[in-house]
């Protein structure tokens, strides 16, 4: 490879990992984190936001002082539910709060609150929303991983090809092809064991990441024609391209798959 060929394979690696990197610390399935005061303790805490089924999800923080009590409210989310309250527990220099599990796809919003004598803190301005899920296993979760991100380097460097006039058939095809093993091979198989559901996108729901792999498959799919008739083509390989990273850019598992707990017949 030339000089030139190496450098933009350089440039979509690293825009590569970067957009792997952004959608690790986007998302709604990201731990809130944060640092509190209470009394002369400094507390740093993690809240999750994801769990995997069949039990309750342990909520753990620091705490060593043996005065730091506190308690925790929650509820369904989204739901008509009135807000339900139980202690933290204490384990060791620990104290834990223990979210009910609800079936795959269900959440539940919680609060935390120290106290300390007078004192009390609440760890969140908002409440913190937890989604449980069913485990998927690695043979489905890591090919599903790397396919996806493998389908962004070569739709990337597609889009490189496209805009310095370089040939772009097998680019696309890479592309295509990874892509389309990873969202809608292994991407439905993840769902599945994860949600229950293979596909709850259009037209069956409103699941943005489901919604998100149908649209860019289409705009893929037409790049693959075109460049089935004129190997060189670049209007649309570069509009994929670009669709795509756009895509990589919305925080994965927002909008993501739930419960409507407020909907009749569902308890």
């Amino acid at each position: 490879m030339n000089k030139k060929t190496i450098l933009f394979w350089i440039i979509a690696i690293v825009i590569t990992l970067s957009s792997a990197v952004f959608q690790r610390m986007t998302g709604p399935t990201k731990p809130y984190r944060g640092q509190t005061e209470l009394g002369e303790s400094a507390i740093s805490y993690r809240l999750i936001r994801t769990f995997d089924r069949p039990e309750d999800a342990p909520v753990s923080l620091k705490a060593e002082d043996r005065e730091i009590s506190g308690f925790y409210i929650y509820k369904r989310y989204p739901s008509h539910d009135e807000w339900e309250q139980a202690p933290l527990k204490r384990e060791g220099d620990r104290l834990i709060a223990h979210i009910p599990q609800q079936p795959a796809a269900g959440k539940v919003m919680y609060q935390i609150y120290l106290e300390k004598g007078d004192d009390q803190v609440m760890l969140s301005e908002e409440p913190i929303i937890i989604r449980f899920r069913d485990s998927v296993p690695g043979w489905a979760m890591l090919p599903h991983i790397l396919l996806m991100f493998t389908a962004m380097l070569f739709s990337t460097r597609a889009g490189l090809a496209a805009i310095f006039r370089e040939k772009t058939f097998s680019l696309t095809l890479w592309t295509f092809v990874t892509f389309v093993l990873g969202g809608l091979v292994f991407g439905p198989i993840v769902q599945k064991y994860a949600f229950g559901d293979y596909w709850t996108g259009w037209p069956w729901g409103t699941d943005l990441t489901d919604n998100k792999t149908a649209f860019a498959f289409i705009f893929w799919l037409i790049a693959l024609i075109k460049v089935l008739k004129h190997p060189r083509h670049r209007s649309w390989v570069l509009v994929a391209s670009i669709v795509l990273l756009l895509i990589y850019l919305i925080p994965h598992s927002l909008l993501g798959s739930e419960i409507d707990w407020t909907q009749e017949g569902i308890e």
